[in-house]
């Protein structure tokens, strides 16, 4: 396939896909193969995730981030290694670093009845007393981006060659998270150390992560040849990438690339930003061993075979959130 240096991130409209024209289908799923074969990112437009929701979870998580630390702490719980509720300031640092990320955040996974948390072995959803809206809200959110998830997995699979609906059991009550994340104001940079940033560049450890607008700039994603391209997800759009869990299941023919949030010039330091990833994963069980026909002589098998379960709790040690067994 032809190498793109792409100098913004394609845009793509979802209801080429979902509508009723084969030609126009496989245009989307053509285009989409290039874009995460080359630079890992798209953004994506009719997709199932209104203005209003928008709207709704954007003012529910700035009441929860705007509560006293000592509040929002009754919702850590170490014990979950950041898997649900509150996650406190810099406890987060990009793999390969000790210096924690300038952010906090909230964990939303699947809101499930008590039988079936058990039966996929998932914690329950913890939600705030002093924000009584943000769990009807966030579950509402967290189901449009999982459906306009499995519609982008679908063109994924047809890419891939794969039968269309190949990852639909494998996400069916999948581990995904919802992620609000506060990166907070710096009043003084000098009381924070010199390499603390807002989010070191990483890749993402899921199949595919859906990112509504953020509240303000500093999204950049790393270009082949080393360049950084800045990322702005228009209101209208989500900005849908390639996680490390697909890379790995492709042999790296669909691409995680790399990205990290950086700081704003030094006097906006004492502005707030705020973002709301969705981290699309899959369940515990997918095996993420390389497709066979991603495999040949030109392209040797790059990694071991290893479970999505088991994958997440190496990354959750590496960065920080869970114990090193």
């Amino acid at each position: 396939m032809e190498e793109i240096l792409y100098d913004k991130i394609p845009s793509l409209d979802l209801a080429e896909f979902t509508g009723n024209d084969p030609a126009r289908k496989q245009k989307f799923v053509e285009e989409l193969g290039a874009a995460y074969h080359n630079i890992g990112f798209v953004a994506i437009r009719n997709h199932f995730l209104n203005d209003e929701m928008q709207q709704r979870l954007y003012a529910a998580i700035k009441k929860f981030f705007a509560l006293p630390d000592a509040v929002k702490q009754k919702y850590e719980r170490l014990e979950l290694a950041g898997q649900r509720g509150y996650i406190g300031k810099g406890k987060e640092h990009a793999k390969g670093r000790n210096t924690g990320d300038l952010k906090e955040f909230y964990h939303v996974g699947q809101e499930l009845a008590e039988q079936e948390l058990k039966k996929e072995n998932y914690p329950a959803n913890i939600w705030p007393a002093e924000v009584p809206e943000l769990k009807e809200i966030s579950v509402e959110v967290y189901r449009a981006l999982e459906k306009t998830g499995r519609y982008m997995l679908r063109a994924i699979a047809l890419y891939l060659k794969l039968p269309e609906t190949y990852f639909d059991d494998k996400i069916q009550n999948g581990n995904s998270i919802l992620r609000p994340i506060h990166y907070f104001p710096i009043e003084d940079p000098d009381s924070v150390p010199a390499d603390a940033v807002r989010a070191a560049e990483h890749g993402d450890i899921n199949l595919i992560t859906l990112l509504m607008g953020a509240s303000a700039d500093g999204l950049q994603v790393l270009r082949r040849d080393g360049k950084w391209i800045p990322i702005t997800a228009l209101p209208e759009q989500l900005v849908v990438n390639v996680g490390d869990m697909l890379e790995r299941f492709t042999n790296k023919k669909l691409k995680s690339t790399i990205h990290r949030v950086v700081n704003p010039p030094r006097h906006l330091m004492n502005t707030p930003r705020y973002s709301i990833p969705f981290f699309m994963h899959p369940r515990s069980e997918m095996s993420l061993a390389a497709l066979p026909s991603t495999v040949d002589k030109d392209n040797p098998k790059l990694w071991e075979d290893i479970t999505a379960g088991e994958f997440l709790d190496q990354r959750l040690a590496e960065i920080g959130l869970k114990k090193k067994k």
